[in-house]
């Protein structure tokens, strides 16, 4: 793993996990929420939450396929993709993954 692009995550997952099946083995998708608590500048307290798009393969595919349920509490580390494509009207689209490299399954829902 490279140290220059590395993310830690803990959260909980908002869906449930989507499995895509290949020839060679299989990947595994969900969405993941990181949630910050702070006070601003009036006194107010505010939860901002953080949405994220995890891609799991391998082994750890089959772990969340088996173990991960919606709303699942799990820690993450792996690193930041950027990826685009052109939508059907030609517009570049923009996306952001976690690819998952370590998986611990933390608390229940």
């Amino acid at each position: 793993m490279s140290l220059r692009n590395k993310v830690n995550l803990v959260g909980r997952t908002g869906k449930e996990v989507e499995i895509v099946k290949f020839e060679n083995g299989k990947l595994a998708k969900v969405s993941l929420a990181t949630t910050d608590h702070y006070t601003n500048a009036m006194g107010e307290k505010v939860e901002e939450t953080q949405w994220h798009n995890l891609v799991v393969n391998g082994k750890l595919a089959d772990i969340m396929e088996k173990y991960v349920e919606k709303g699942k509490e799990i820690a993450v580390e792996g690193k930041i993709v950027y990826k685009t494509y052109d939508d059907k009207e030609g517009v570049k689209r923009y996306f952001t993954e976690i690819r998952v490299e370590e998986l611990v399954l933390l608390g229940g829902k």
